[in-house]
């Protein structure tokens, strides 16, 4: 009794080719596209291993499925470039985290101001955590002044996403750049660089050319020297 060949089934999702091509009769495709009618898939499969391809499921719900002889591997070279370079399009926004205490210092939380508004300007979100210790859980609104103060102090570069959330021991806000507001800020700094520019040209004038040691008649340009 003849037996089929062991075979692995394909995965979900994947492409059918050659002998892992379930209907029996297939719409053929030629490399060039030209139409080579219906087939059986051993016949198809014969043509493409003459031209020393491939025959691959392209649309396996038709009727009947429709497949066409390729080379398998420029084909999935092909698909994986563009799935490369769709991803290559997507704007992924990294989080970046600041971390307080309900007793942090004055200098200590203008140095995270500091630090969250360049996270901003670099397009990055911002996320502001108080972490409460022991006691200090009995006072969760003294300790989140700090988010309110940073909310307060980012306006016009990030916008708070949401109210502060309590997670655990921690009190958060997610700060989120404002659209154009690093574009604005680059043309103010543009502009007080042309200002600066102008400044130190009105301060350092041109030299002026001094007419006295012009030559003059028969002379050969050089200063005369008098004797008194």
């Amino acid at each position: 009794m003849l037996r089929r060949p062991f075979f692995r089934p394909p995965q979900k999702d994947t492409v059918r080719i050659n002998e892992h091509i379930r209907a029996y009769e297939i719409r053929v495709i030629d490399h060039d596209g030209k139409q080579l009618g219906i087939l059986t898939v051993p016949a198809a499969m014969e043509k493409a291993r003459e031209r020393g391809l491939d025959l691959v499921e392209v649309a396996g719900t038709a009727n009947p499925p429709v497949c066409r002889i390729m080379d398998f591997g420029k084909y999935k070279y092909e698909v994986s470039k563009k799935q490369k370079a769709s991803k290559a399009k997507q704007h992924i926004i990294k989080v970046k985290e600041i971390k307080f205490h309900p007793k942090t210092g004055e200098n200590d939380y203008n140095y995270r101001l500091e630090q969250a508004k360049e996270f901003l300007e670099k397009g990055f979100k911002v996320k502001a955590t108080v972490t409460f210790r022991g006691r200090e859980m009995a006072h969760l609104d003294y300790g989140a002044r700090w988010l309110r103060r940073m909310t307060a102090d980012l306006e016009g570069l990030g916008q708070a996403e949401g109210g502060n959330t309590q997670e655990g021991r921690n009190v958060t806000v997610i700060f989120a750049p404002l659209k154009g507001a690093l574009q604005k800020m680059m043309k103010k700094a543009e502009e007080a660089s042309k200002v600066e520019e102008a400044a130190k040209a009105e301060s350092h004038p041109a030299n002026l050319t001094s007419t006295d040691n012009k030559p003059t008649e028969g002379g050969a340009g050089q200063p005369t020297s008098v004797t008194v």
